[in-house]
């Protein structure tokens, strides 16, 4: 994926904003342009359709958390057993990941099959977890753990209160190195 222009990612945080604070059926583009902050023509230019807005909120997701796995994983001196998953879980338990996974929320809403690259994706971390030297069951355990905690958070379904969130966060990097 090339690097989204300055304009560009404005509008792709401004999208996940307008999802994030009002809902994904609230997400228009005229609402999308008014808080980038650009004109609708503007928004037009990036992005011809709500489809193909929401489609870079996917692209624009997807980037950012593989990009954030790949340097977690460069920077893991831990054991070589269990760096896909630390990477994994690490990445998903960023504060800021919530945010920009807004884009899977709109997607579902205007049209799941741009949720195909976040299939895509899945399927290749779950085969890199499975391959990571722990049983493959603890490590699908775990990585499902960390994507409970994701979903809970996108959702609000009674998130966890930070000491806890970071006690789950301990426990789960630890079964990595077991």
């Amino acid at each position: 994926m090339d690097a989204p222009s300055a304009t560009r990612e404005a509008i792709l945080q401004a999208a996940c904003r307008v999802v994030i604070e009002s809902g994904a059926s609230h997400m228009t583009l005229e609402t999308v342009a008014r808080e980038a902050g650009v004109s609708k023509g503007g928004l037009l230019y990036h992005f011809p359709s709500k489809e193909a807005l929401v489609g870079g909120m996917i692209e624009y997701l997807n980037g950012t958390f593989n990009a954030r796995i790949h340097q977690v994983y460069a920077q893991d001196e831990g054991p070589a057993r269990g760096r896909w998953l630390r990477a994994f879980v690490s990445s998903t338990f960023s504060s800021d990941q919530v945010d920009v996974s807004a884009g899977l929320l709109a997607a579902v809403a205007l049209n799941p099959e741009l949720l195909a690259s976040n299939r895509a994706n899945y399927q290749a971390w779950q085969q890199k977890f499975e391959a990571d030297g722990l049983d493959p069951a603890l490590a699908t355990i775990i990585r499902l753990a960390a994507d409970g905690l994701w979903f809970t958070e996108l959702l609000g379904f009674a998130p966890l209160e930070e000491s806890l969130r970071s006690a789950v966060f301990n426990i789960l990097i630890e079964m990595t190195r077991e």
